[in-house]
C-alpha cells in the first residue's frame, strides 16, 4: 500500500520556518497502531491523517508517542493541502475532531482556524516547573498546559529547561510567556513527555495564550510570536468562547509513504 503525504511548514511564509508537519490524506482510516507508527517514522511533532465526513473532513494528529486532542500547525497544515493543492473547491474547509468541530478559511494568503478558547486558571507552582524552566515564573496557569508568566521577552530567550524534569509534570506541557518587544506577546512551547521538547510554533497553545493576553492587555485582536529557533508568526483574536489564529503555511516536501512491508 501507497499512501500519499505532504510535509508543509505551518506559520510560515517560507520553508525552513515555522512548523514542520506531515500531512495524510486517506480514503479511510488505517489502523491506529499503524498510525501511529507512521507518526514516530516521520518524528515531526505532529503527523496529521484525515478522511472524508460529509461535506468536510474527520481529522487526526499523532505526536511520535501519542494521539492528541488538538493541534493548531497540524490543523493549518492539512487545511493548505487541502485548499492549494487537492482542489477542493471552496474557500472554507470543516474538520470534525476530538475537539469538535473546526473551521479553516482561507483569505488573502492566509488560512484562519477558529479554535476552542481554553481559559487558564491561577494554580499552585509545581516544584518540577520552576526547576525544570530553570528560572522562577512569576506566576503559574493552567488549562491543558502550565502557563507559566515571565517578566520580558528576554526571560523567555533565556530559558534553557532541563526536559527530564518536566517530563515529569501531570499537565501535557509547559507554556513560557512575556509581553513582546515588536508584538503584544512571545512564547515558547515545551512538551517532552509527548517527545517534543520545545515545539516550533504551538497554535493549540495559543488558544489558552490568547484568553490571558486579551483580558490583561484589554484588546480582543493580538499579534503574538512564538521564538523558537524556527519561529512563527500568529495573528490571534478572541471571539467570546473561540480563538481565531491566522497564519500562512508552505509546502516543502510531496512523498509517498511505502507501508507494503509493515509487520
Amino acid at each position: 500500500m501507497k499512501i500519499r503525504q505532504y510535509q508543509v511548514d505551518a506559520f510560515a511564509t517560507r520553508v525552513f520556518a515555522g512548523n514542520p508537519a506531515a500531512v495524510c490524506p486517506l480514503d479511510a482510516w488505517l489502523p491506529d497502531p499503524l498510525m501511529q507508527a507512521i507518526a514516530e517514522e516521520n518524528n515531526l511533532s505532529e503527523t496529521a491523517f484525515f478522511v472524508p465526513e460529509g461535506e468536510g473532513f474527520r481529522l487526526r494528529w499523532f505526536t511520535p508517542m501519542a494521539e492528541v486532542n488538538l493541534c493548531g500547525h497540524a490543523t493549518l497544515a492539512t487545511a493548505h493541502v487541502i485548499l492549494n493543492i487537492l482542489g477542493h473547491p471552496a474557500e472554507r474547509v470543516n474538520f470534525e475532531t476530538r475537539s469538535g468541530t473546526l473551521t479553516v478559511e482561507q483569505s488573502h494568503g492566509q488560512l484562519s482556524m477558529d479554535f476552542p478558547a481554553l481559559t487558564p486558571t491561577p494554580c499552585h507552582m509545581p516544584e518540577a516547573l520552576a526547576a525544570g524552566l530553570g528560572i522562577m515564573p512569576n506566576e503559574v496557569l493552567e488549562a491543558d498546559d502550565y502557563i507559566a508568566i515571565f517578566d520580558s521577552e528576554d526571560c523567555i530567550r533565556a530559558l534553557s529547561p532541563d526536559f527530564g524534569i518536566l517530563r515529569e509534570l501531570e499537565l501535557r506541557g509547559v507554556c513560557a510567556t512575556a509581553p513582546g518587544e515588536q508584538v503584544d506577546f512571545v512564547s515558547r512551547f515545551f512538551a517532552p513527555k509527548l517527545a517534543i521538547p520545545e515545539d516550533p510554533v504551538t497554535g493549540s497553545a495559543h488558544c489558552e495564550l490568547v484568553p490571558y493576553w486579551s483580558a490583561r492587555l484589554g484588546k480582543d485582536e493580538l499579534e503574538a510570536r512564538q521564538i523558537s529557533k524556527r519561529g512563527g508568526e500568529i495573528r490571534c483574536r478572541l471571539n467570546g468562547e473561540r480563538v481565531i489564529l491566522a497564519g500562512s503555511a508552505v509546502t516543502f516536501m510531496e512523498a509517498e509513504i511505502e507501508i507494503g512491508n509493515a509487520g
